[in-house]
C-alpha cells in the first residue's frame, strides 16, 4: 500500500451563528492517495465545500476547525495563515467553482499565471513568462502569446477555467481540490475542462479531491466515493461498488433522482423528499431518519457510525445505515428502497401528433442585433445574427426542448416569444392567434393568459417583499380577477403543485429552493395558460429536489393538457421530459425532431458530439463509451462566415477530402430529412 499523501481524521468545523453553533462538518476522515481521485458528493449544505476549505486553510476566522488533517506527513491544523500560504498554489492547488471570481479582473491572464510561478519559485520574469505560455497552450487556449495580455473577462467561460487549471498546474502540485468545476459549463466544455484536470493529475502526479453533485461526473474521474449528509459521511466505497453496490437509503435516493440520457424509458423520477435537518443542535439520532423511506425505532436510537460492510465486489466499503446489510441492489425484502411513483397517463398519447392542435407555431424567426461603435456619436460597424429563421410547432400536450451551448441562441429565441415579437418576414402564432394581428394592450393581455413562463433561479424571480398569495396571485389580478376569486385559485394552485395552502402568507425566502421553483410554477399556472416556457427551471437546483420538480412538470402536463417550450443545457433532463427537440448552433436548427430518434440515433455531428459529452451515472458504460470532444470554443455569431458555420469545430470536416470541404465552407446547409428526424449537414 502507499502512503497517503492526505490523511483527514474525525474533521470537524463549527460556526458561531444567532441561532447557536452550527456543525457544518461532523466527524470526516478519509485518505488519499498519490494519483488516486476521490469524489465527495451530497446535496448543498452537506458540508462537501467547508471540507475542502478546511484542507485548505482558507475558512473564516470564526471557524473553529478541529481533528487531524495531515499532508505529506505536515499537520495543516494549528498552522497560521503564512504557513499555510506556502503550501497553498504549492503543495496544494484549488480550482474553484466560479472562474470569474477566481481570478483578479484588474490583472492580465499572463500577471496571474506568472504571480502564481514566481511566488513559490526563484524564477526570472522571462522564465515565468514562458512557462505561463507553455501552461496555455497545455490547457488548449489558442494563441497563447497574445492571449496572456488579456484580462479575465475577454475570455469565455470556459476559457476562464482553463486559465484557473493552468495556475492549479502550474507549480506541480501533489493535491488538487476542484470544487464543482464544471457546474456553471455546458457539457461539451464540460468534456474538455474533465480532460484537462485528468491531463493536470497526469502531468503532475497529483492526487484529486473532486467535489460535484453530478454523478455522470462521478462515474467518469472518481477512484473512490466519499458520500456526505448533514455534514457527516454516510457511505464511503471505492466508484464500482458505490454505484453497484449501493447500501445507504440516500446514496440510493441520488443515483434513483437522476435523469439519464441512455435510457428511453419513460419513468417517473425517484425524488428524495423533505430537506435536509438544520445543523443547529441536532439530535442524537440518524439525520436522514426523516427522509428514509426506510427508517425504524431503531434509527432513532442513536447516530450510526460509519462502519465496514462485507459486499459482492469485495472492497473497502464503509456505510453509516442500521439497515445497511438487509439492502441489496436497492431492493429491502425484494421491495424497492424508493418505490417509483405512479403518474397519470393522457388521453393524448393515444392520439397520433398530426392530428392534435397546435398550440405554438413559429415561422422563419429572425432576430438581429446592431453592432455599434463609438461613446457619443454611435455608428453601426456590424451586426449579430442571434436567431436565424427557426421554425417549429408545438402540439398540445408536447414538449418541445430547444438544446445547445451557452451564446447559440436558446434564450433570444424564448424572449422573442414572450415579447410577442412581430417577425419582419415571419410569424409566431400562439394558440391560434398570429402576433402580427396583435393591436392595442387588451389583445396582448388575452394572448399572454395562453403563454407563461417559468424561468431559471427561483429567488430571483420571486418578490422578496410579497407573501406567496400575493405572488401567485399576481397574474390573476393583472387581469382583473376579483379578490375572493383569486384567494380560492391561489389556495387550488397550491395544492396542485404539492404546496401547503396553509403557507400563503409566508414570504419566499421562507421556503426551499425547490419549493421555490414550485411557486413560480403554481404562478405560470394561474392563468390556465396553454404554453408554458421553461428556462433552465431545475438547474439551480439539487439532484433529489430536480427529480420531485421534473415529475410534478410530467404530472401537470398530463393534468392540464399542457404544451411545455423546455430550454436547458443538461440533456439527461431533456431525454426524460422532452417529446421533441431541436438542437441549436449559432442562431438556427442543426437537428430538429422527435427526442428518441435524435438521442438514439444523431445524425448531425455537433448533436453527435453533445450526446457524447453528457457523462452516463455507471462507471463501467461511462469510461468504456466513445466521446467526441469538441475542440474550442463557440464562435462569435458576429463573425461573418460562408457555408456550415460548425466548419471550424466539427470532426467530420477534418476527415473530408479536399474536394468535398469546399462544399462545407462555400454552401450553407439546410434542413433535411422527415418531421421525425432532420438535420442540416450535406454528408448525413
Amino acid at each position: 500500500m502507499t502512503a497517503p499523501l492526505l490523511s483527514v481524521r474525525d474533521l470537524h468545523v463549527s460556526f458561531a451563528s444567532e441561532s447557536g453553533r452550527v456543525d457544518a462538518v461532523r466527524g470526516v476522515s478519509f485518505d488519499l492517495e498519490p494519483g488516486r481521485t476521490l469524489s465527495i458528493v451530497g446535496e448543498s449544505g452537506s458540508g462537501k465545500s467547508v471540507t475542502s476549505l478546511a484542507i485548505m486553510g482558507l475558512l473564516d476566522e470564526n471557524a473553529k476547525v478541529t481533528g487531524s488533517i495531515m499532508f505529506d506527513g505536515i499537520e495543516l491544523v494549528g498552522k497560521n495563515d503564512k504557513e499555510l500560504s506556502a503550501l497553498r498554489g504549492n503543495g496544494i492547488a484549488m480550482i474553484f467553482q466560479d472562474p470569474l471570481t477566481s481570478l483578479t479582473p484588474v490583472f492580465t491572464v499572463g500577471d496571474q499565471l506568472i504571480e502564481a510561478l514566481t511566488v513559490h519559485r526563484s524564477m526570472s520574469t522571462a522564465d515565468a513568462t514562458a512557462r505561463a505560455i507553455e501552461l496555455l497552450r497545455l490547457v488548449g487556449i489558442p494563441s497563447p502569446e497574445r492571449r496572456l495580455k488579456s484580462f479575465p473577462h475577454e475570455f469565455s467561460g470556459g476559457m476562464r477555467q482553463r486559465v484557473v487549471i493552468a495556475i492549479a498546474m502550474a507549480n506541480n502540485p501533489k493535491l488538487i481540490i476542484a470544487d464543482e468545476p464544471t457546474t456553471a459549463l455546458d457539457v461539451t466544455i464540460q468534456a474538455q475542462i474533465l480532460d484537462l484536470i485528468g491531463t493536470a493529475q497526469r502531468e503532475t502526479g497529483a492526487a484529486v479531491i473532486m467535489i460535484t453533485h453530478d454523478m455522470g461526473v462521478v462515474a467518469k474521474t472518481a477512484d473512490d466515493v466519499l458520500v456526505m449528509y448533514a455534514g457527516k459521511p454516510v457511505e464511503q466505497a471505492p466508484v464500482r461498488e458505490l454505484f453497484h453496490e449501493t447500501r445507504m437509503p440516500y446514496s440510493i435516493g441520488l443515483l434513483g433522482a437522476i435523469p439519464r440520457v441512455d435510457k428511453a424509458e419513460k419513468q417517473p423520477l425517484v425524488p428524495i423528499k423533505g430537506n435536509p435537518p438544520l445543523l443547529i443542535n441536532l439530535p442524537d439520532e440518524c439525520p436522514f431518519v426523516a427522509r428514509c423511506p426506510i427508517a425504524t425505532e431503531a434509527c432513532r436510537v442513536r447516530e450510526p457510525e460509519l462502519r465496514p460492510i462485507t459486499t459482492g465486489e469485495g472492497g473497502e466499503h464503509r456505510v453509516a445505515c442500521v439497515r445497511a446489510d438487509e439492502i441489496e441492489n436497492g431492493l429491502i425484502g425484494g421491495v424497492p428502497v424508493y418505490p417509483v411513483p405512479e403518474l397519470p397517463t393522457s388521453a393524448l398519447d393515444r392520439i397520433p401528433r398530426e392530428e392534435r392542435p397546435i398550440t405554438l407555431d413559429v415561422r422563419n424567426m429572425r432576430k438581429t442585433f446592431p453592432l455599434t461603435k463609438g461613446a457619443f456619436l454611435k455608428r453601426k460597424v456590424g451586426e449579430v445574427h442571434a436567431v436565424k429563421g427557426l421554425t417549429f410547432d408545438i402540439r398540445e400536450g408536447e414538449t418541445m426542448a430547444i438544446v445547445g451551448e451557452s451564446g447559440c441562441g436558446k434564450t433570444t429565441t424564448l424572449l422573442q416569444i414572450m415579447d410577442l415579437v412581430t417577425q419582419t418576414d415571419g410569424e409566431i402564432t400562439i394558440a391560434g392567434t398570429k402576433v402580427s394581428e396583435l393591436h392595442g394592450g387588451k389583445a396582448e393581455r388575452t394572448v399572454r393568459r395562453d403563454l407563461q413562463i417559468v424561468f431559471q433561479d427561483p429567488m430571483g424571480a420571486l418578490d422578496p417583499r410579497l407573501t406567496v398569495a400575493d405572488v401567485i396571485a399576481e397574474p390573476l389580478r393583472a387581469i382583473g380577477v376579483p379578490r375572493a376569486e383569486a384567494d380560492l385559485r391561489v389556495d387550488e394552485l397550491m395544492d396542485l403543485v404539492g404546496l401547503d395552502p396553509a403557507h400563503a402568507s409566508r414570504f419566499p425566502g421562507a421556503f426551499s429552493g425547490g419549493q421555490r421553483q414550485r411557486i413560480g410554477i403554481a404562478r405560470a399556472l394561474a392563468t390556465n395558460p396553454k404554453i408554458v416556457v421553461l428556462d433552465e427551471p431545475v438547474s439551480a437546483l439539487d439532484v433529489s429536489i430536480q427529480a420531485g420538480v421534473i415529475n410534478l412538470l410530467d404530472e401537470l402536463k398530463v393534468k392540464l393538457g399542457l404544451s411545455y417550450l423546455f430550454v436547458a443545457h443538461d440533456l439527461s433532463v431533456v431525454r426524460h421530459i422532452a417529446d421533441r427537440v431541436g438542437v441549436m448552433y449559432l442562431g438556427e436548427f442543426v437537428e430538429h425532431g422527435d427526442v428518441d430518434e435524435i438521442f438514439d440515433n444523431p445524425q448531425h455531428p455537433y448533436t453527435q458530439a453533445l450526446l457524447s459529452a453528457i457523462p452516463v451515472p455507471d462507471p463501467d458504460i461511462e469510461r468504456t463509451r466513445e466521446r467526441i470532444v469538441l475542440q474550442g470554443d463557440l464562435p462569435s455569431p458576429a463573425d461573418r462566415r460562408d457555408g456550415c458555420a460548425f466548419t471550424s469545430r466539427c470532426p467530420l470536416y477534418k476527415m473530408l477530402p479536399e474536394d468535398q470541404r469546399v462544399r462545407c465552407e462555400t454552401v450553407v446547409p439546410v434542413l433535411h430529412g422527415t418531421d421525425a428526424q432532420a438535420n442540416a449537414c450535406h454528408w448525413r
